[in-house]
């Protein structure tokens, strides 16, 4: 309950309150081992977001909400604070923007390549870029998997943004991809959110291109360790508009998911 967003105190008075149909202030506080001159206040605060009631009297006693009612009530304000924080941050990156962009007019003519080594760092890169995406996210996919399934959560958030604003995410994943339990359930649930997702034999590399204008891409270098990845990120259109065109040529010859999973 504290991870929900109560109080030690409140979780501590809360959890008293059920064990019994009503409770004075001061039995309580001597129940939930709360201090007397804070059970008031505590009673409030679990007054105030409707987790318990009182019962007016000679002496005033207090009970507990159901135990479905109450979590019900915490999920509510814990969506809604998430809600205000997403406003928020978006609020903050569109004011936060005009002085980064003014800040790119002196730059490196090849600041616009960045090179990625750490699998953690190409993974945060990924999740970054597609929370920054706008309307289209394209992806050729391949084991070994960075990012799935621990990023999965963040993948559905962006394909259900996304198909809801009529946007589009597409993928071709390797056959392979089919064999792992864990990522097939993956698969089928970003497939369910909307995502189109293909399968074909092979891809030449893993590659990511978002709103025809941002790109990463992984290659086995070929000179360090076989499982040695490089990744590169470029922000520019023409080559995000070139590759694009080779991911529509891979996807038209690629087999639906649904053919994929039926065959296998």
């Amino acid at each position: 309950m504290i991870r929900l967003g109560l109080t030690m105190y409140e979780a501590r008075a809360y959890l008293a309150l059920i064990k019994r149909d009503e409770y004075a202030a001061a039995q309580l506080a001597s129940a939930a081992g709360i201090p007397r001159q804070r059970i008031y206040d505590v009673l409030d605060g679990l007054v105030r977001r409707q987790l318990a009631t009182t019962r007016p009297g000679r002496v005033t006693s207090y009970r507990a909400v159901a135990p479905t009612q109450a979590v019900g009530l915490l999920l509510d304000e814990q969506r809604e604070t998430l809600s205000q924080q997403e406003q928020l941050a978006h609020h903050l990156a569109e004011s936060l923007t005009p002085t980064w962009s003014q800040g790119r007019d002196h730059t490196d003519p090849i600041d616009y390549i960045e090179v990625l080594r750490d699998p953690r760092t190409i993974t945060s890169r990924f999740t970054t870029i597609q929370r920054n995406a706008r309307y289209e996210v394209l992806c050729f996919a391949k084991p070994p998997f960075i990012s799935l399934p621990s990023a999965s959560a963040e993948t559905l958030r962006m394909i259900r943004r996304l198909t809801r604003s009529g946007g589009c995410v597409r993928s071709v994943y390797t056959c392979d991809a089919l064999d792992d339990p864990t990522t097939l359930d993956s698969l089928l649930n970003f497939a369910n959110a909307g995502e189109g997702i293909r399968v074909t034999d092979e891809l030449p590399l893993k590659l990511v291109i978002a709103d025809q204008a941002r790109v990463l891409f992984g290659m086995t270098d070929p000179v360090a360790d076989a499982d040695s990845t490089t990744a590169l990120v470029i922000e520019h259109p023409a080559l995000a508009i070139t590759l694009r065109e080779a991911f529509t040529t891979i996807w038209d010859k690629a087999e639906p998911l649904d053919k994929a999973v039926a065959a296998r």
